[in-house]
Parts: structure tokens; C-alpha cells; sequence
């Protein structure tokens, strides 16, 4: 039942992706993929903190964090956004790029982590 449930969170969590991809995208181009993950760092560390603090259980952890923050989140949309802007010698562009989506996913999950926590 676990891994159905799963299975429901990452389809919603890839529509929901989706959706704000679409609404983002003209406006952000490559950075709404980086807010993407952002924000799902962020309430995948509330989830964990939380889980962690005796808040949630395993399977709600499973079923938001692996499910709908797994199927929100798309590191791999990032990595090729990376390479087209190396490919495309935008060099800088690049390199920003992917060092703002990686370092700011971090603090987000671990700020997501600490607020979940208490």
C-alpha cells in the first residue's frame, strides 16, 4: 500500500511540478527549474526535521518526501540546463547556475530541517 501511495505522491508531485514550471518558465527560463527545487528542498527538510522531531511517521515521510517532493523536484531538468549553458559557452552562466541551484537547495533543506525540527 506504501508504495502505491508513492506512487500517487509522485505523480501529483510531477503535475504540480508541472504546473509551476508552466506558470514560471517565460519569466525565469532556466531559473524557475532552480525555484523548483528550491522550494522543494526546503519542505522536503520541514518533512524530515519533522519526522525526525517525532512528528511524522515513516510512511508520511515516504509518501510526501519520496512521493510528491521526489515527483516535484527534477535535479536532472538542472544538471541539462547546466550543460546547455556550458554548451552553449555561456560559461559563467553555467557555472552560476548550477552552483546557485546546489547551494541554495542545501540551506533550503537544512533551514526546511531546523523549522521542522522544533
Amino acid at each position: 500500500m506504501t508504495t502505491l501511495l508513492i506512487c500517487i505522491g509522485g505523480g501529483f508531485g510531477a503535475v504540480l511540478r508541472y504546473l509551476v514550471d508552466g506558470a514560471l518558465r517565460a519569466r525565469l527560463t532556466f531559473w524557475s527549474t532552480a525555484l523548483i527545487n528550491v522550494t522543494g528542498s526546503f519542505v522536503l527538510g520541514l518533512l524530515a526535521g519533522s519526522a525526525a522531531g517525532g512528528g511524522l511517521g515513516g510512511t508520511a515521510l515516504a509518501v510526501l518526501g519520496t512521493g510528491v517532493c521526489g515527483g516535484y523536484t527534477t535535479f536532472s531538468t538542472a544538471t541539462v540546463e547546466t550543460l546547455t549553458l556550458l554548451r552553449d559557452k555561456r560559461y559563467r552562466d553555467g557555472l552560476g547556475y548550477g552552483l546557485c541551484t546546489l547551494v541554495a537547495s542545501v540551506v533550503a533543506v537544512w533551514g526546511g530541517y531546523a523549522l521542522g525540527a522544533l
